[in-house]
């Protein structure tokens, strides 16, 4: 790192722990720092980049909205937040869209669609799982150690057990607006839900007349293998969440609402003042339109890569995790000293996020790095 930051960067809050290094360029699956090193990115922004740093296509879609319009009031249309909201209706099988800037607004957006749809506010949750940091996303994670500074929370949340009926059974209240699942925990170590457990869970919610929510802000726009998570289950939720690797980097979120539960909001209800930006949205329809059924074959033949190298690997797609024999941060750390970047999902997990446009040859090259970090 460049020395000269240092006194730049004890401006910042120190709400992340981070690593001693700035980066001042990318391209594809690699980043450069400043002083001019290239580490191979497994990390993709956390299943952001989905489609690799400066990649053409929402590159060029968001210079050429740049240079037409880059905001206007949501009290009136944009051709791209349309545009965007028409694509992801046709991937989901007929939806509503919201907009907003992040997965956490995406949630908090959810969470109010649904006590307003069902008029019950109530909300089932699972253990482990994460949705983000503002106060309503924060009262539906299930991590205690992040929610125990910011008590009290939104009241009227019960946790229930990952893949385990009877405690999603038993966590259902007759006053339940919603269940809140992650068809994969992300943050909570990579954990998948199966399909027997989802099926149930839109059993229950169809019977108690909740809407099922699935967070698939970091599982969504191809990340696992098919354009959303869910198309691998069976199950098709009420309602779900985007973000993350939908403008590959520029700030966006949405809430999907399926045809079949729309209707409850009203104007006044709900708002974002960069919701639906006209760049941000141009960008992400750019990716939706990147992933093809070729990139998303891709995509599942790299995931068997990872698992011939790391069989005890879990997840699906490009959204991986496998537990080490000593801290994650251990892990991570010998794999930056060795010029590849990987990130944790626990304390002893190390989780695989890379572009989804990683070519064989580079994923190989890390996959070798963290075999012999691990090995040392």
């Amino acid at each position: 790192m460049n020395p000269g930051n240092t006194v730049l960067q004890g401006r910042v809050l120190e709400t992340y722990a981070r690593q001693d290094v700035t980066f001042v360029s990318g391209e594809g699956s690699w980043l450069v720092d400043d002083s001019g090193t290239r580490y191979l990115d497994l990390v993709g922004g956390i299943a952001v980049v989905s489609l690799g740093h400066g990649h053409p296509a929402p590159l060029a879609a968001a210079h050429a909205q740049l240079e037409r319009l880059w905001h206007v009031s949501n009290l009136y249309w944009t051709e791209p937040m349309a545009e965007l909201a028409t694509r992801l209706s046709a991937r989901f099988g007929g939806a509503q869209a919201f907009f907003c800037n992040s997965g956490t607004e995406a949630v908090e957006a959810a969470l109010k669609y649904a006590r307003k749809a069902t008029g019950r506010p109530g909300l089932v949750a699972l253990e482990g799982s994460f949705h983000g940091r503002t106060m309503g996303a924060l009262s539906v994670t299930g991590q205690p150690a992040k929610r125990a500074a910011f008590g009290p929370l939104v009241p009227g949340v019960s946790f229930a057990t990952l893949n385990d009926v009877e405690s999603l059974v038993g966590a259902a209240r007759s006053d339940t607006g919603a269940i809140l699942i992650e068809p994969i925990q992300g943050e909570g170590g990579v954990h998948p839900a199966t399909p027997e457990f989802l099926a149930a869970a839109r059993t229950l919610a169809d019977e108690l007349g909740a809407l099922l929510v699935f967070d698939e802000v970091q599982t969504g726009v191809g990340r696992t293998g098919s354009f959303f998570c869910f198309e691998q289950t069976g199950v098709r939720p009420d309602v779900t969440t985007l973000a993350k690797g939908l403008a590959n980097g520029l700030p966006i979120g949405a809430l999907l609402v399926s045809d079949e539960a729309a209707g409850a909001f009203e104007p006044g209800d709900h708002a974002s003042t960069f919701g639906g930006n006209p760049v941000a949205c141009a960008a992400a329809c750019a990716v939706v339109d990147e992933i093809t059924d070729e990139l998303l074959a891709g995509v599942r033949a790299k995931e068997t890569l990872v698992r011939d190298a790391f069989p005890q690997a879990r997840g699906c797609g490009l959204l991986l995790a496998l537990d080490a024999d000593r801290p994650a941060g251990e892990v991570v750390q010998g794999a930056f000293d060795r010029g590849v970047l990987v990130c944790t999902a626990g304390p002893e997990t190390v989780r695989l996020t890379p572009p989804l446009t990683i070519s064989d040859e580079e994923l190989a090259q890390g996959l070798t790095v963290l075999q012999e970090v691990l090995a040392s």
